[in-house]
């Protein structure tokens, strides 16, 4: 778990993929990130370093939220980069990212809580770090198995899913 400029830094926003049961509200918030058990888990053995950079979910997440984002990715040092997010506005978020400065971002979240056990998310989040690894520069979703380009895909609420849409314009 190096610094992030030789390896890969991945900010934890909140979403779905850090939420946690609270039982005396019986419902779920966002808790810690779980990115570094799972990595630790998995024993991962590129260098990594996780950083909480908001707890919310993708639905509460702002412009600002998004501008803030943006500014702490480039502020970093790192050229891999993976943002754990809520699967809501995800898409939403790596077209606020994109903009082509050299570095490989991939977005990745969950269907279900990482703490549950019929989780995606320790596979959703090893995809993600064999796809920033191999995709060339840009902003990318990484989910389920599959990549999309920002600015090219969306969530299917009643399928449960990502798909890929034509590109704009």
């Amino acid at each position: 778990m190096s610094g992030a400029d030789d390896g890969i830094l991945v900010l934890a926003t909140g979403g779905t993929f850090d939420k946690v049961y609270a039982d005396a509200l019986s419902e779920f918030r966002v808790g810690e990130p779980q990115a570094p058990g799972i990595l630790e888990q998995a024993r991962v053995d590129v260098a990594w370093q996780v950083e909480a950079v908001l707890a919310k979910d993708s639905l509460e997440l702002t412009d600002a939220d998004r501008r803030a984002l943006r500014a702490r990715v480039e502020a970093s040092g790192a050229r891999r980069v993976i943002i754990t997010h809520g699967t809501d506005t995800m898409a939403e978020t790596a077209e606020a990212l994109a903009g082509g400065d050299g570095r490989t971002i991939v977005l990745v979240g969950a269907m279900q809580p990482a703490r549950m056990r019929e989780t995606d998310a320790p596979f959703n989040l090893g995809f993600a770090l064999a796809a920033v690894q191999l995709l060339v520069p840009g902003v990318y979703i990484a989910m389920n198995g599959r990549v999309f380009e920002a600015g090219r895909v969306r969530k299917d609420r009643r399928a449960g899913r990502f798909e890929a849409t034509p590109p704009r314009g």
